[in-house]
């Protein structure tokens, strides 16, 4: 498996780079009116409108400081282009799917729902992230709503 490593504050996590469309810097962010916190608006990403998610903020991890090494993750989650804040991307690996275990009910503040799994690498814990679950069903139709407007 071949994994997008990332930061949100000392914890590394994971997502399938199959999921993973680009890694870019900061870009100005237009924010949409009534939204979820954690929606923090909308970037123009060479003519497409992406809307832009804060995962830390979305985990109920606090927000993220936008920093040099502050980048937006763009993935593919539930058929939609989204851009996802995270502290840093640190690497590209490929992951055994041996030393891949069940996610625990929830691991730094992360809810088992969210998670693939949990990589034991060396010296630390790679949470690996299912992006279909990162949003429930209520927050996927806002954020459509939101791309129609």
């Amino acid at each position: 498996m071949k994994v997008v490593v990332f930061l949100m504050g000392d914890q590394q996590y994971g997502i399938s780079i199959e999921n993973v469309l680009g890694i870019e810097k900061l870009h100005a962010i237009t924010n949409v009116p009534e939204t979820s916190d954690f929606i923090k608006g909308v970037i123009n990403l060479r003519g497409d409108i992406t809307p832009v998610l804060d995962l830390k903020q979305r985990f109920k991890l606090g927000e993220t400081a936008y920093r040099e090494q502050t980048r937006i993750l763009i993935v593919t989650m539930n058929d939609m282009q989204v851009g996802l804040i995270v502290d840093a991307a640190t690497d590209v690996m490929d992951i055994d799917s041996a030393i891949i275990e069940d996610a625990p009910q929830m691991i730094n503040g992360v809810k088992e729902s969210f998670l693939n799994g949990v990589a034991k690498l060396e010296d630390k814990l790679l949470i690996l992230l299912d992006l279909e679950y990162v949003l429930n069903l209520d927050e996927v139709n806002e954020v459509n709503e939101m791309m129609e407007t």
